[in-house]
């Protein structure tokens, strides 16, 4: 009894495998079908929607033709763009650097300096140790300098220097310069109190002007007026 059990049971499973790999070997065959029919329907479309597509295109005329092109063509750019294309970006314009203060900037203005008790050279510079100062605007008078006609000279240099040191006394003069640590010579409009000394020389006939100074029609005066260097010996009058 037991052996015909043990076998009855195994023939059982035998039977529900078979059947198993029966329905999914069915199975397998209906999809395998229903994709080969699919298929089939759209490779036979295919054909039919080629020849669809073939059969205007046979009958297009050239006209059709250009105008289809012509549509589809991308807008062509107006001039204008061209232009905004070309022109140069701002950021590529060079741009003018402005100039720096030390560029711009001109000599060095001078300023008023006062300058203690001068030593007189002659009438037109003056000296302070080793540097010398010549008045602005005026030729200086050589303090050997002679005037006169002969048989009537004098020594109007030196009389142009004693005059120049008795309008001076001793007192500090204040001068345009730029420095008072200036070298060799320099050339400077100076005054004391108020009196500018250039001018008080050319006035008083004992300097003669520069070409093309300020103080030229004040020379030509004192020279008419015969003043100065162009009078004769003030020590005989």
């Amino acid at each position: 009894m037991r052996p015909a059990a043990v076998f009855t049971g195994i023939m059982g499973m035998a039977v529900v495998v078979g059947l198993l790999k029966a329905g999914e070997a069915r199975l397998r065959g209906g999809t395998g079908g229903e994709e080969t029919a699919a298929t089939e329907e759209t490779a036979a479309a295919a054909p039919n929607v080629a020849s669809a597509a073939a059969e205007p295109a046979a009958t297009i005329s050239d006209e059709r033709a250009e105008m289809i092109a012509r549509s589809v063509e991308p807008a062509v750019p107006h001039p204008a763009a061209a232009t905004d294309a070309t022109a140069p970006r701002a950021a590529t314009i060079p741009q003018q650097v402005a100039p720096t203060s030390s560029q711009t900037a001109g000599p060095a203005e001078k300023k008023a300096m006062e300058l203690p008790r001068p030593l007189v050279e002659n009438a037109g510079i003056l000296s302070f140790g080793e540097r010398r100062l010549q008045l602005a605007g005026i030729a200086p008078t050589p303090a050997d300098r002679i005037c006169g006609p002969a048989g009537r000279q004098w020594p109007c240099g030196m009389m142009a220097k004693t005059a120049l040191r008795q309008l001076l006394r001793n007192r500090s003069i204040t001068c345009d310069l730029d420095t008072v640590e200036w070298k060799g010579t320099a050339i400077a409009a100076c005054r004391v109190g108020t009196q500018d000394l250039g001018a008080w020389l050319a006035e008083s006939g004992w300097a003669e002007a520069e070409a093309g100074s300020p103080l030229a029609s004040v020379a030509d005066k004192a020279k008419q007026a015969q003043k100065g260097v162009y009078g004769g010996d003030p020590r005989r009058k």
